[in-house]
């Protein structure tokens, strides 16, 4: 992602950055176990006119948000889609016009990103914690969501996952089911690329100098920023994508806010997961993994299934990364699967 800091450092920060019908309103949904996720995806999603998504900026609770959503006209669902960190909605634009399709305007989609993860500094400065974050969701759901008849359904990517899971403790007779996507829900011991992101993250001066130096870019001119973007990151980025990067990653409090959160993500995540609640909610709950994935690893994928028996898992092998969501083609897939969840759980409870 950043000239100069290796190619680690591009794949990690990109780690947040990473239905015929429904059945009725009072749906309820229940989980089945998937193991090795092997489907067929609807690849002329990619060359035919899709609806595409409305972005606007919201004040949630005082922090101007921004929002990127499909209404429905006659929604029998609403799916709000939270981010990974980055939390910048921008990056999940064609994920959520591949989901609206995949599910047949049936569901209205929405995703709300993080505070401060945005082009313009609008909080002055202001950094903000995984624990502000989260509530910011939550009051996200009061503020827009919470006179709605229909369900909500929480899809959650990288520390997405742990925040929708949060959300849905405090909203449970709102939320009646949650997708985690490459799922961040506790530290890999393990793992090189987030001891060294931890350190660099809970430095204020090293923090301040890599934000500093990823911020200088933007003053390149835009045809040499998007160059140098498609360079560090890969020529397989979407277009949506690498203007994402553009636009938001060359603002310095983004990145101090990205940097700021992981280190509150660290810190959160040494401890368990909430296995208790977890297995209260394993109906409704169901989660996707990758298989070369340092933030969701496979290890965690049998921890889950050995303290939740019974939760719905499984494993993507195309190759597709943690970061889905930054290619066409890992957004369709990605999108696809999220849909099946929905027509499965719905045939189940039809049965």
């Amino acid at each position: 992602m950043f000239p100069g800091l290796g190619g680690w450092t591009a794949r990690s920060f990109a780690h947040s950055v990473l239905l015929p019908s429904l059945a009725s309103s009072r749906t309820r949904f229940r989980a089945k176990c998937l193991v090795n996720c092997s489907m067929t995806v609807n690849d002329n999603l990619l060359s035919k006119p899709i609806r595409r998504a409305n972005f606007r900026l919201c004040n949630v609770s005082g922090y101007i948000s921004e929002v990127l959503e499909i209404r429905a006209e006659a929604p029998k669902l609403h799916v709000l889609l939270v981010p990974g960190n980055p939390g910048v909605v921008l990056f999940y634009k064609d994920f959520v016009e591949f989901l609206y399709e995949l599910l047949e305007g049936t569901a209205s989609v929405t995703a709300i990103g993080h505070v401060s993860h945005s082009r313009k500094d609008l909080e002055h400065g202001r950094m903000f914690s995984l624990q502000e974050q989260i509530d910011h969701k939550i009051d996200f759901i009061i503020q827009e969501l919470q006179n709605i008849e229909i369900p909500i359904l929480l899809v959650g990517h990288s520390i997405g996952s742990y925040i929708s899971i949060e959300m849905f403790k405090k909203s449970p007779e709102k939320v009646k089911y949650c997708i985690g996507l490459y799922p961040f829900l506790t530290l890999n011991p393990q793992s090189t690329k987030q001891l060294l992101i931890g350190k660099i993250a809970k430095s204020q001066v090293l923090a301040a100098a890599l934000s500093y130096l990823i911020a200088s870019l933007g003053w390149l001119p835009v045809q040499a920023l998007r160059f140098v973007v498609r360079k560090s990151l890969g020529k397989s980025w979407s277009v949506n994508a690498v203007d994402a990067a553009c636009s938001h990653l060359s603002q310095y409090h983004t990145m101090r806010n990205v940097l700021y959160m992981a280190m509150t993500e660290f810190r959160k995540l040494s401890e368990a997961p909430d296995w208790t609640f977890m297995k209260e909610r394993k109906a409704q709950l169901t989660f996707l993994f990758g298989i070369d994935d340092h933030w969701g690893p496979l290890d965690l994928l049998e921890e889950i299934s050995k303290q939740v028996p019974g939760v719905a898992v499984s494993i993507e092998r195309e190759n597709h990364t943690h970061g889905f969501c930054c290619t066409e083609a890992g957004s369709l897939w990605v999108a696809q699967h999220v849909a099946n969840c929905i027509k499965k759980q719905t045939a189940c409870t039809n049965q």
